[in-house]
């Protein structure tokens, strides 16, 4: 296989990873989902962030969990690393190149994370409700 095959088949790789995401997100009604093309800014953290939000920690609980399982069901994948299931206000899901932030709206407007990625290629999700 050759080098081009090989990044085009991460490419397509990831693209599905981001796809059952945002399908998962909108499965519990997840709002204003946002992705984050990193790829071109130098030392980021990861390739890509998807970014929505949830009304309640109950909202967000299920969000993070509805990711977790269509990605491990349909593309056989597990995160690498979770974090803030404790309480709910924002839970990180990483799969390494791609990493889902899912926020209570209060908890997102405070962090203003956007704000933060300005330099990104941002594409919004329109919801389907």
């Amino acid at each position: 296989m050759q080098i081009i095959d090989i990044l085009m088949n991460k490419t397509a790789e990831k693209q599905a990873l981001i796809d059952k995401i945002v399908e998962a997100i909108q499965d519990v009604k997840g709002e204003d989902i946002m992705i984050f093309d990193l790829s071109k800014i130098e030392n980021s953290v990861a390739e890509t962030f998807v970014i929505c939000s949830g009304n309640s920690n109950t909202q967000v609980s299920a969000l993070a969990g509805s990711v977790e399982k269509k990605v491990r069901n349909d593309l056989k994948d597990r995160p690498w690393h979770v974090e803030g299931t404790e309480n709910s206000l924002w839970v990180l899901v990483d799969y390494v190149t791609v990493v889902v932030h899912i926020f209570q709206k209060e908890t997102r407007e405070y962090y203003d994370i956007e704000e933060l990625w300005g330099d990104a290629a941002i594409t919004k999700i329109e919801s389907e409700y």
